[in-house]
């Protein structure tokens, strides 16, 4: 048995993507097309039943169509998943691809979604910005750029947290087009998003099993590939499994100038949420603790607030009495120093 080989995709970086050319190759979304035409959208829901969300920045509305029955619907995520090189079916009824310039679908097929297919689509606009355009957003909140550039300049180990669509891989992005032209980035993703602004970056996507159930090519992996790729910044799009324990591992072996993105509620969460993917690593909480403190150098938290979505806090972690890992906060003075 053979499997297609690996290859390492780089990212649409430096690219300025015009929404002409981002129309042209929507064929595939069907009675979605208008929406993700509309450069107001970045996130687009399709519930089981044909019920339709949209997110325009300020949350997810309620639109009146189309009118999607499950038969339609189902047809059309299988049909995007395919577009992405995945399948979804009984065997794979989750999948996630990333299609064309960056967009980003997941699909939950029945009995796993109760109601019926469950579509879930995130669009990226326009060029990546950089951290001066979050600025003038008000995005980077009472930080200001010239302390993250520092930051980036002086090679620190970056965790970016935060909860879902607050805007993790945007932030992330904007800090490595910050780095200098000669250094080397490999991205390794489970589908692929980020696009800084950087004349070197490699990317390397996840890959699910095939139909046998062979041939997958998960994030553990892939750290490991990478590690061979001589880069100058490693970065993990998101930690959310034991990959923790090869990112933290390369972290405090020389690796410096990494970053990674990890699901947070706040700043003091973050420790609990370390101590978890490290368990499934099979690293007890004072384990995780020493590993963490000693590679990563700075939290930058960020939080959907209501002024928008914005950096809310920065922290540094530490190791309590206990020998368990805890967060201390600190000041944008700190960060530049």
């Amino acid at each position: 048995m053979t499997f297609e080989p690996f290859i390492a995709r780089p990212p649409a970086a430096l690219r300025e993507i015009a929404p002409a050319a981002v129309v042209r190759t929507l064929d595939g979304f069907g009675e979605l097309t208008p929406f993700l035409e509309d450069e107001a959208v970045t996130d687009l829901f399709v519930n089981g039943g044909g019920a339709v969300w949209v997110d325009r920045g300020e949350g997810a509305r309620p639109h009146p169509a189309p009118e999607l029955d499950e038969v339609r619907l189902r047809e059309l995520a299988v049909r995007l998943v395919a577009l992405g090189g995945r399948h979804l079916d009984e065997a794979s009824p989750c999948v996630d691809v990333r299609l064309h310039d960056g967009i980003r679908v997941h699909a939950v097929l029945p009995p796993v979604s109760i109601g019926g297919t469950l579509l879930s689509v995130r669009i990226p606009r326009g060029r990546a910005l950089g951290l001066d355009e979050l600025a003038r957003d008000g995005f980077l909140g009472p930080v200001p750029a010239s302390a993250l550039r520092a930051l980036v300049e002086r090679r620190a180990n970056l965790l970016v947290t935060g909860a879902g669509g607050v805007g993790k891989t945007t932030f992330l992005a904007a800090l490595l087009g910050e780095a200098a032209p000669h250094e080397r980035i490999v991205l390794i993703e489970d589908v692929a998003e980020l696009r800084p602004r950087h004349p070197h970056c490699v990317s390397l996507e996840a890959r699910q099993a095939n139909l046998e159930g062979a041939g997958a090519l998960g994030l553990e992996r892939l750290l490991r590939e990478a590690l061979r790729m001589r880069p100058d910044r490693l970065v993990l799009g998101e930690c959310r499994g034991a990959e923790i324990r090869e990112l933290l591992a390369a972290l405090n072996t020389g690796h410096d100038g990494g970053a990674g993105t990890l699901h947070a509620n706040s700043l003091d969460d973050v420790p609990a949420r370390l101590e978890a993917l490290g368990s499934l690593a099979g690293l007890p909480p004072e384990a995780i603790a020493r590993q963490a403190v000693s590679a990563i150098d700075v939290v930058l938290h960020l939080e959907r607030t209501h002024q928008g979505r914005r950096l809310s806090a920065a922290g540094a972690l530490e190791i309590d009495t206990d020998g368990r890992l805890r967060t201390r906060e600190v000041t944008a003075d700190a960060l530049a120093a």
